[in-house]
């Protein structure tokens, strides 16, 4: 292991005597390490690693500290894609050596010799910087090169296809398109889309600062920066992307959207683009739409026994309106996909408005919104109930006239499907009335009104159990009679599986109302959202706040991620 270190660097301490500091070994393990030595010639750190008594990357980080060089752990570091493309795969495979981040205006390398000064100068070189080298385990080094160079590998054909494919009638486009195909800028696009998809992003956040480019991702809800690049690549790669997604690159002063398709990794993936006009530069905001998805079956969203009983009850009916509420990315548009592809049977027409349709189902009649074309929701809803539709989904309800027309289809006999922006089930119905639909319409058509927030699951490989005090259990809204039962909860502590944040995956809080008789009474006499909620109650809902404690006692998630998610 220690042949790659330079035998005549400056030692300050020999590599026993650090590896007992550390309490990486005992003295009795540095003795008998150091006897085998005798007999055999060989390395100490060879022998330490056959006789198990450390782990190679524990004994880099002794080495590293031995020759004055800082270790890094490959596993649990957050490398730069941008730093990552600087150097050619066969250059840094050659030296194993790989950059991975910027650091006060320097390049940070990898490297598993950081006293090869051949392999500094040429990285220096090439990437015009200069370079900080760090240690790491030859091993993670070469799997990181295998994974940015099977990253290239997998997009590059995709992105370029999809580039490709976009017809361009104005010849300055084809000019601009043409200048952005340097393999550099092709090379970044690429790493920045795989590694959000490897990393489960659902968007991606292209960011022009004042000095830099921000890109962040939003993994599980949360934003969370991943690199910061230098400002001369914003032109190149903002453009790069507009002419994937077949956007005219020579308008900048005005918001533009547009889309491309790619498979990756066997996963067809559509990505949406949205351009932002800011005072630094476009802002463009990728959301990947992963169609796998909208195959996700009702039970693998979260909902419990009860609630998701009570919300069969309703989509099983052949007529009805059923609303699902929440903010924007509280997964409701999922929901009644899942919903979709329960009822999507041969037997039943299904039709679709949707602004915008983001994902393609199988068997159902999509329809998209185009405002300038004169297609709005209330519009389309009135040529939809002409075409004897069975089940009709209504993206959402915006206004009156949308919400009057979705009341009525499903007094005539259709289910309605359709979200609203309210907080909470009983809310909606107040809401429908502020809208201007009368309440009597309301209590009639409305059947079912699910209430979702997503918050995030805890990492199954680094939560660890606690036993949480009678101030935790009551801050949270446990009841004291529950707080005897209440045995081990979980937390996240944070692993190289998670991004060290605890948290893998999101899973769903949900709140379904019946719109039982009383409740049918109390809409007609306009009683407030809260003395409907208690009798929801009384009829055996369950409550946001009560599902989302409910899924901390399965060890689902965290009692502080029900907390931020449910007010």
């Amino acid at each position: 292991m220690s042949q790659a270190l330079p035998s005549s660097a400056k030692k300050t301490k020999k590599l026993g005597e650090i590896l007992v500091e550390e309490g990486l070994i005992s003295h009795d393990q540095l003795e008998r390490a150091l006897l085998e030595q005798s007999r055999t010639d060989q390395l100490l750190g060879r022998i330490l690693i056959d006789l198990k008594m450390v782990r190679e990357s524990d004994l880099m980080a002794a080495l590293a500290k031995q020759i004055g060089f800082r270790f890094v752990d490959l596993n649990d570091f957050q490398i730069d894609p941008s730093a990552a493309m600087l150097i050619p795969d066969q250059v840094a495979r050659r030296y194993r050596a790989l950059p991975i981040a910027y650091e006060d205006s320097r390049l940070l390398v990898a490297m598993a010799d950081p006293a090869n000064l051949f392999a500094l100068d040429d990285i220096r070189t090439i990437t015009g910087m200069e370079v900080q080298p760090v240690v790491a385990t030859a091993a993670d080094i070469e799997g990181a090169i295998r994974k940015y160079s099977r990253m290239d590998e997998s997009v590059q054909q995709m992105a370029s296809e999809a580039s490709a494919s976009a017809e361009h009638d104005l010849k300055e486009l084809e000019q601009a398109a043409a200048a952005v195909e340097e393999g550099p800028i092709v090379k970044m696009v690429n790493l920045l889309i795989t590694q959000a998809i490897t990393d489960r992003a659902s968007d991606i956040h292209i960011e022009p600062m004042e000095r830099d480019l921000r890109i962040r991702y939003r993994i599980d809800g949360v934003l969370r920066e991943v690199m910061r690049s230098p400002k001369n690549i914003q032109a190149g790669l903002i453009s790069r992307l507009k002419v994937m997604a077949d956007i005219n690159i020579a308008e900048r002063r005005v918001p533009q959207d547009g889309r491309v398709g790619l498979t990756v990794g066997g996963k067809t993936v559509d990505l949406r683009l949205a351009t932002l006009p800011t005072v630094y530069g476009e802002k463009i905001v990728i959301r990947i739409l992963d169609k796998s998805s909208v195959l996700l079956k009702l039970e693998e969203l979260g909902f419990l026994d009860n609630s998701y009983k009570r919300y069969q009850e309703s989509f099983t009916k052949p007529y009805g309106a059923i609303l699902v509420t929440g903010p924007t990315g509280s997964g409701k548009s999922t929901t009644l996909y899942a919903t979709i592809n329960i009822i999507n049977k041969g037997s039943t027409n299904i039709v679709t408005v949707e602004d915008p349709v983001e994902y393609r189902l199988s068997g159902v009649n999509q329809m998209q919104i185009h405002t300038r074309a004169g297609l709005t929701f209330s519009s389309a809803l009135r040529s939809i109930v002409r075409a004897d539709p069975d089940v009709i989904l209504v993206g959402e309800i915006r206004d009156r006239e949308t919400a009057l027309i979705a009341i009525e289809a499903a007094l005539t006999g259709h289910l309605v499907l359709s979200t609203l922006h309210t907080n909470d089930a009983p809310s909606s119905l107040a809401r429908l009335i502020e809208m201007g639909v009368e309440p009597y319409l309301v209590a009639s058509a409305l059947d079912c009104v699910v209430a979702q927030r997503l918050g995030r699951k805890l990492c199954m490989k680094c939560r660890e159990p606690y036993k949480p005090t009678p101030r935790e259990l009551e801050s949270a809204g446990f009841p004291e009679f529950m707080w005897e039962d209440i045995g081990e909860l979980y937390r996240g502590v944070g692993c190289s599986a998670c991004a060290k944040t605890g948290f893998r995956g999101r899973i769903g809080m949900y709140e379904v109302m019946l719109m039982t008789e009383e409740i049918e009474r109390m809409t007609v006499d306009r009683v407030s959202s809260e003395e409907i909620r208690r009798s929801s109650r009384r009829d055996g809902m369950t409550t946001l706040r009560e599902d989302g404690l409910e899924k901390v006692r399965m060890g689902m998630t965290s009692i502080e991620e029900v907390l931020r998610v449910v007010a």
